[in-house]
C-alpha cells in the first residue's frame, strides 16, 4: 500500500495538518492487519517503515487539530503492530492521554503513571521526555530541570534535551548554566549556526548580571555571531545580533579606551582577545549593510521589520530577567532608511 507523503509535524502549517487529519479515517481503512494464525506474506497487506512512520505523523496531526477519534485509531494500529510495551508506542500513548486530559488533576494522574513506569531506574527515553514536557506544562520548572539532568546522564548526546535544558535555565535567569548547555550541543553539532547565534544572544543578554566583565562577554558574543554568519550566509538572526553587540561594544570603547589596553596586557592564553575599534566598527557596518540587503530581498520592508521587531521583544524580554537595560528599537528605522 502506498503511504501518504508527509512532512515533519514541526514544519506543517495549520492547513496541511487539518487536511491530513481529515484524510486519516479513509487512509486507515485501506490497511487491514492480517488476522491469520500464521502470517502469510502473499495473503497479508504489505508494510514498510514508511507506513508506520505515516501512522505516527497522522497521529500527531490529528492531535494537533483536535481529532481525538482519528488519533485513537492511529494509536490502536501502532499498538496492534508493535505492542503496548514498546517504548515509542508508550510515549505516543502518553501524548494522546495528555491531549484528551481534562484539567490539571487528570494531568497529575498521567504524571504519576509516568513515574511508575520509570521506577527502578529504567531508562525509557520517550516516557522520560513526556514526563519532562508535562512537568514544564504544569509549571514545575525545577522538577523539569531535575528530570532533564537525569535524562542527560543516560543520554549525554541528546541535542534536544540539552536545548530544552538551556531554555529552562534561561527562563530562570541562569545564563552560565544555559551557556554550558548550548556549548554541549556544539560538541555534538559544531556546525549548527543557529546554536552559535543563540549562544551569542545568551552572552549579550547576560550583560546585565555581569557588568564588570561586559567587554569580554561582548567580544565572545561577536565571535559567536560571526561564526553563525560564516556557517550560514544571509542568516538574519546572526546579522541582527552582530549589529547589537558591535554597537554596544563600540559605545563602551568610546567611553573608556582603557578597555582595549587592559585586554592587550593580559597574558592568559585562554583569554578572549578584544577586537580593535576599527574591527568593531567594520563589523557593525557590515551587519547594517547585510540587514539592509536582506530587507531589499524580502517581499516587503514591512515583513522584515516585523521579524526584527519580534527579535527586539525576544532580546528585551530575556534581558529583563537579568535586570539589564538596552534599547534596541532604533535598528528598525536604520534598516528602513538604508533599504
Amino acid at each position: 500500500m502506498a503511504t501518504i507523503a508527509l512532512s515533519s509535524p514541526l514544519s506543517q502549517g495549520n492547513p496541511e495538518a487539518l487536511s491530513l487529519s481529515q484524510q486519516t479515517a479513509q487512509y486507515l481503512q485501506k490497511y487491514t492487519p492480517s488476522r491469520l494464525p500464521i502470517p502469510i506474506p502473499l495473503l497479508s497487506s504489505p508494510e514498510s517503515t514508511d507506513l508506520w512512520a505515516s501512522y505516527e505523523k497522522l497521529l500527531l496531526s490529528c492531535l494537533r487539530t483536535g481529532d481525538d477519534k482519528s488519533a485513537h485509531m492511529c494509536l490502536e494500529k501502532l499498538i496492534q503492530r508493535f505492542g503496548a510495551t514498546n517504548e515509542r508506542v508508550m510515549g505516543l500513548r502518553g501524548l494522546y492521554q495528555e491531549a484528551i486530559a481534562d484539567g490539571d488533576i487528570a494531568l497529575e494522574k498521567i504524571l504519576r503513571e509516568y513515574e511508575e513506569v520509570l521506577e527502578g531506574g529504567s531508562v525509557n527515553t520517550p516516557i522520560m521526555k513526556r514526563r519532562i514536557a508535562l512537568l514544564r506544562s504544569l509549571g514545575k520548572t525545577n522538577g523539569a530541570i531535575d528530570a532533564l539532568v537525569e535524562l542527560l546522564d543516560a543520554s549525554p548526546t541528546d541535542i534536544e534535551a540539552w536545548s530544552e535544558l538551556a531554555d529552562l535555565y534561561l527562563s530562570q535567569g541562569f545564563f552560565s548554566q544555559a551557556e554550558y548547555c548550548l556549548e554541549e550541543i556544539l560538541l555534538v553539532a559544531p556546525n549548527a549556526w543557529n546554536v552559535h547565534a543563540r549562544l551569542g544572544e545568551l552572552l549579550y543578554m547576560g550583560l546585565g548580571s555581569n557588568e564588570s566583565n561586559a567587554p569580554k562577554l561582548l567580544a565572545e558574543s561577536i565571535r559567536r555571531f560571526c561564526r553563525s554568519i560564516e556557517l550560514c550566509d544571509g542568516y538574519l538572526r546572526g546579522y541582527y545580533g552582530l549589529k547589537l553587540a558591535t554597537d554596544r561594544l563600540s559605545k563602551m570603547i568610546q567611553k573608556d579606551t582603557k578597555i582595549l589596553s587592559n585586554s592587550s596586557s593580559t597574558t592568559d592564553s585562554d583569554e578572549i582577545s578584544m577586537p580593535t575599534e576599527q574591527i568593531v566598527n567594520a563589523l557593525h557596518e557590515k551587519a547594517i549593510s547585510a540587514l539592509a540587503q536582506i530587507a531589499r530581498k524580502a517581499d516587503s520592508i514591512r515583513d522584515t521589520v516585523t521579524i526584527i521587531a519580534t527579535a527586539d521583544q525576544d532580546f528585551e524580554s530575556h534581558r529583563n530577567v537579568a535586570g539589564g537595560k538596552d534599547s534596541t528599537s532604533n535598528i528598525t528605522c536604520e534598516i528602513s532608511r538604508r533599504a
